[in-house]
């Protein structure tokens, strides 16, 4: 669910984040760039969790910032990604359902879209009370499981899509 990615960039530090100590500063610009952010076909960026190097910085003339930049001498870390694998089986929290299927929520996470497909079968919506019901049948006789709102679920991961907003505007 849970994955450590290698990156390399490009960080500016600004004046005021001078009076930090250069790795904390680097901490706090690349949380602040990448943190609940998503990486294209990469995953939720989640936290940073270690830098590995960090080159040479350099300053500008007419810029009070300080620049660690050039591929060779960038900040080389580590960065915590959510992107749960296939088969993957995960437990969430019942957002929404419409009659297209279930939302859900990770706590930290909550584009989770269960479409009615993939839904136990035999299901149906329920309109009235605006949620999904899995008619349950155990031999004897037929239950009805309602899948309620704020209800923790478990559900297998069957494709992973991380849609970028920006590209799809353009």
């Amino acid at each position: 669910m849970f994955q450590l990615i290698e990156l390399r960039k490009n960080v500016g530090l600004r004046p005021s984040l001078f009076k930090l100590e250069q790795t904390k500063a680097i901490k706090e610009v690349l949380n602040t760039k990448l943190a609940n952010k998503v990486l294209f076909l990469h995953g939720l960026c989640i936290a940073l969790h270690d830098i590995l190097d960090i080159g040479d910085s350099y300053s500008f003339p007419g810029d009070a910032g300080s620049y660690t930049s050039a591929s060779s001498s960038a900040v080389l870390f580590r960065y915590i990604l959510f992107r749960p694998f296939e088969e993957e089986v995960l437990t969430g929290r019942v957002a929404r359902s419409t009659p297209e299927g279930v939302w859900v929520t990770l706590g930290f996470f909550e584009d989770v879209f269960i479409p009615k497909e993939y839904l136990q079968s035999p299901c149906k919506f329920d309109a009235e009370d605006n949620c999904w019901i899995w008619e349950y049948a155990d031999g004897l006789e037929t239950h009805n499981m309602y899948m309620d709102e704020r209800e923790d679920i478990r559900f297998r991961v069957v494709k992973v899509e991380f849609n970028d907003v920006a590209r799809r505007k353009e």
